[in-house]
């Protein structure tokens, strides 16, 4: 590995996480960091040699005992990609991530297919954050700048700068001042924040507030002809 990017990946961490003192915490400590340079290590024994892929193989498995970060020697990985906390990842191997990504804790990269030889696993594309405990199930684009929430499961492709949420996962809108999607500042890793709701309960509230009204306009109606109830 070339001293620059192992730089890049530790100036990255140093930048994203408020709780990093130094490069010797980064290197010693943090475990997304780690499991990110033995994966690129083992990326290059799959990818550039003929008779050692088993080799990537060891140091995979060596990562994921080592980090509890799961990463397929075949998956790609793109610059300053950063993995917090890391515990359960599980990243499969045609998953492509792209630069500036953020993946948190317990999030999935999976395939749902079985066949050799295609792609079966999601691509994200550049600045994608996943929330932690997501799931990304399938051999589809996650748009650049997209936010996956909490213990999402998205089984489609994804708009480049949207937000989704949800089992199944499908985007949020959000009620403020206007606005139609949700600002990058409205979202969290770990859920999603109280301005941002689920298109479906926005649907169902607006439904319930007109039959509430319905009811009231009915019962006035009621009052003024002298209808009594029995």
């Amino acid at each position: 590995m070339k001293m620059s990017r192992l730089y890049a990946d530790i100036k990255n961490v140093m930048d994203k996480d408020p709780a990093a003192r130094n490069w010797i915490d980064v290197v010693l400590f943090y475990p997304g960091f780690q499991a990110i340079v033995i994966h690129r290590l083992a990326n290059w024994l799959w990818i550039e040699t003929k008779y050692f892929k088993w080799l990537g193989r060891f140091f995979s498995s060596f990562g994921r005992f080592l980090t509890s970060v799961e990463i397929h020697p075949g998956a790609k990985l793109g610059e300053r990609v950063f993995i917090d906390h890391g515990c359960g990842i599980v990243i499969g191997e045609t998953a492509e991530i792209g630069d500036d990504c953020t993946i948190y804790q317990g999030v999935t990269l999976g395939g749902t297919s079985l066949k050799k030889g295609e792609k079966r696993h999601p691509t994200l594309g550049a600045g994608v954050v996943v929330g932690a405990g997501a799931k990304i199930l399938g051999p589809f684009l996650v748009g650049e700048n997209s936010k996956i929430g909490s213990n999402a499961v998205v089984l489609n492709s994804v708009a480049a700068n949207s937000t989704v949420v949800g089992v199944p996962a499908r985007e949020v809108l959000a009620q403020l001042d206007g606005k139609e999607k949700v600002d990058s500042s409205d979202f969290e890793a770990y859920g999603v924040s109280s301005p941002v709701n689920d298109p479906i309960e926005i649907r169902l509230n607006s439904l319930i507030k007109k039959i509430q009204e319905q009811d009231e306009e009915i019962e006035l109606l009621k009052t003024k002809l002298g209808h009594k109830d029995n």
